[in-house]
Order: structure tokens, then sequence, then C-alpha cells
């Protein structure tokens, strides 16, 4: 008997794991990537049209940003996914609801607010160093380069985002 309910159990956690990758990372993805594209194709829009500096140059080096951002996603959905694949029961503990008392202000449950760790201890420091990789690259576009500061902050984003959601579209089709 104890087998048949460390299987269910097991479920459960793949399930709530699943729910909250769709609702709290792919999701603001989607609305990020959405909202970084737009602006950083609007300014590239308004570097073309209103003060024609827009070359080669600045296209390769656009399309270089996307491209830092996309990858830099990719890395970041890959380890995410490694952890959903090995260790559902990280994401499905970030899923459990708050309990209410009398006074409707949450109330944490007892024991330890995380009983396993999350994954990698270096998990912070790659993100750190990406999101300085990330940063550093726009700089650099917007320093040394041809692309106007607003598209070249905006657009690695974009990359980012987008990749995300194409990464984890077999989570979407479930």
């Amino acid at each position: 008997m104890p087998k048949l309910v460390t299987v269910k159990q097991q479920e459960g956690q793949d399930a709530k794991a699943t729910a909250y990758v769709k609702a709290y990372i792919l999701f603001p993805a989607g609305i990020l990537g959405l909202v970084s594209m737009v602006g950083g194709v609007g300014a590239l829009g308004y570097q073309l049209i209103a003060t024609d500096t827009y070359t080669w140059e600045t296209f390769l080096q656009s399309c270089g940003l996307l491209v830092l951002g996309g990858g830099l996603g990719w890395l970041q959905t890959t380890y995410h996914r490694s952890i959903l694949r090995n260790r559902p029961e990280v994401f499905a503990a970030r899923m459990r609801q708050p309990t209410t008392k009398k006074g409707g202000r949450p109330k944490r449950e007892g024991g330890s607010t995380q009983d396993s760790p999350s994954g990698s201890p270096w998990a912070p420091v790659a993100y750190m160093a990406g999101l300085a990789l990330l940063l550093f690259g726009s700089t650099v576009g917007v320093v040394y380069g041809a692309v106007y500061p607003v598209a070249a902050y905006f657009l690695p984003w974009a990359g980012f985002f987008w990749a995300k959601l194409f990464f984890w579209r077999t989570v979407l089709k479930n």
C-alpha cells in the first residue's frame, strides 16, 4: 500500500510543478517578451524612420543582441527543465498556497520554508553572471555600436523571454 501512496504523491507533484511553470514562468515570460519586443522594434523603427541612422551595422548588432538574450534564455530554460525532470518537488513546493487564519492574513505552513535545496548552489552566481553579460552586451551596443539605447536594452530581454517560451513549448502542449 505505501507504494501506491508514493506514486500518487509523485503524480501530484508533477502536476503542481507543471502548473507552477505555466503560471509563474511562462505567463510572465510571454507578457514581458511581448513588451520587450514591441519596445525594441519600436525603437529600431524610430531609428530607421525619424533619425535615418539605421544601417546594416545596426541590423547586425540588434540581431546579435536578440541572439545573446536568446542564448541566455535557452540556458536558463535548460536548467529549469532539468529541475522539473529530476526534482519536480522543488517547483511543486513553490506552488503550495499559504493557509489563512481568522484575520485573513496568510500564514505560512509549519516546518522549514524549503525542505530541499532548489538545485545547484551555483545557480544564483550563474543568474548574476547572465544578467551582467546581458547588460554588458547592451552597453557595448550603445557605446561602441550603432544601436539606440532603448532598442539595445529591450532586444536582449525580448530574445531571453521568447527563447524561454520557445524551449518550454512541450509544457504548453500539456
